[in-house]
């Protein structure tokens, strides 16, 4: 029998599916209603000093959608309204409605150690289960020299994590930028400042669109915008890079995000490193019962896999990404057409011709494919509007 169970720096998860800091864990009330949903543990959004300034701007949000499916999300939303008083107070009447639920404590403060080590101290005396340290917003905060302004630096980064680690009771997971040029950079210096675990990744930052009639970006904030993060399903081939290249270069446990939309996406993340995942975006557009199907499609798949729990999926890929120097390169594979599933549009052959190699053509309602000309790239097996041509 297979479950959902995974533990991660000692704490036992119920499940590895965790609410990302951000709107859907801003109230107590949402997180209680998540908990009972069967959500296995939720980061608060982040906590700052009472007198860190929070006024936000609206509109705050924007999409890209296909048809009515949104594939991207923009958000320049700030930070937690709560005070700390209201958050002590919410994570002591969590733990004792939900004591198997993980509630971890995200927390932001001005590059100042007594501002860090105040926030720890407080927190340390609360019910909360581990700290995530907040390096990487993208909007608003790296203005005020925090959030992104911070996550980008290695050793600002390091810095304010051996502040922490000096004071901190509980595990300690950094939450790092895909916004840089090279994250494992970050991920060594945190890691030698004593961190205990890695979050990655927060938004990319991004800028969603502009009206061309009025040519206002989005989101419209009275006639103008900011460059704001990027989130949702867009994003999971960034966050499984982010995530794999920090396995790589560390052994430290992993919380994964990054575009998580089913189980599917939950176990991509842990065959390239992640213990656990965070999801924000897909509850923000379909709400907290998305983790039901979630639950049941990776027990379905962890069973049928002959796996004991999540923690067996853990690092299954991580040994099958080299550098490219390093591809097999011997073997030559071609495109199989599937004469039923072909309706003869030619786009394989149209395609082929104007990106560079012309090794396909429609011959008397049959493709071809010309074998000395064919290079194996694949790109006509993804254009195909049937699926009718598979690489082999």
């Amino acid at each position: 029998m297979s479950t959902l169970a995974t533990k991660v720096l000692g704490i036992d998860f119920e499940n590895p599916f965790i609410l990302s800091s951000a709107p859907p864990t801003a109230k107590i009330e949402s997180i209680d209603k998540a908990f009972t949903l069967g959500w296995g543990g939720a980061v608060l959004k982040t906590i700052t000093p009472d007198n860190l300034e929070m006024i936000e701007a609206s509109e705050r949000y924007a999409s890209w959608k296909i048809g009515n499916k949104v594939c991207g999300f923009e958000n320049i939303e700030l930070l937690s309204h709560l005070t700390i008083k209201q958050w002590l107070e919410g994570i002591k009447y969590l733990k004792q409605k939900h004591p198997t639920k993980v509630q971890i404590a995200s927390i932001m403060a001005p590059v100042i150690k007594d501002e860090w080590q105040n926030l720890v101290k407080v927190f340390n005396n609360s019910e909360a289960d581990a700290f995530e340290l907040n390096f990487s917003c993208p909007h608003g905060m790296p203005e005020k020299g925090i959030g992104m302004a911070i996550g980008t630096n290695p050793e600002i980064s390091a810095m304010i994590t051996g502040w922490v680690m000096e004071t901190a009771e509980k595990p300690v997971f950094v939450k790092l930028s895909p916004n840089v040029t090279n994250i494992a950079e970050i991920v060594k210096a945190v890691e030698m400042a004593g961190a205990d675990g890695i979050s990655a990744i927060n938004t990319v930052q991004s800028l969603m669109g502009v009206d061309l009639d009025t040519f206002v970006p989005m989101p419209n904030v009275n006639g103008k915008t900011t460059f704001g993060g990027y989130s949702g399903i867009s994003v999971k081939p960034i966050g499984l890079r982010c995530v794999a290249q920090i396995r790589q270069n560390s052994n430290l446990p992993i919380l994964g995000m990054g575009g998580v939309s089913s189980w599917h996406d939950a176990a991509e993340y842990m065959t390239v490193g992640a213990d656990a995942v965070q999801v924000c975006t897909e509850v923000m557009v379909n709400g907290y019962g998305v983790i039901a199907a979630m639950k049941q499609g990776l027990l379905n798949y962890l069973e049928s896999k002959g796996f004991s729990s999540p923690a067996d999926l853990k690092n299954r890929a991580i040994a099958n990404i080299s550098a490219h120097e390093k591809l097999p390169k011997q073997t030559q594979v071609y495109p199989h057409i599937d004469d039923a599933l072909c309706i003869k549009c030619g786009k394989c052959a149209m395609i082929c011709d104007e990106s560079e190699h012309s090794a396909l053509s429609l011959v008397d309602g049959h493709i071809n494919v010309n074998k000395d000309a064919c290079v194996g790239c694949s790109l006509c097996s993804h254009i195909c509007p049937k699926s009718a041509i598979k690489m082999g």
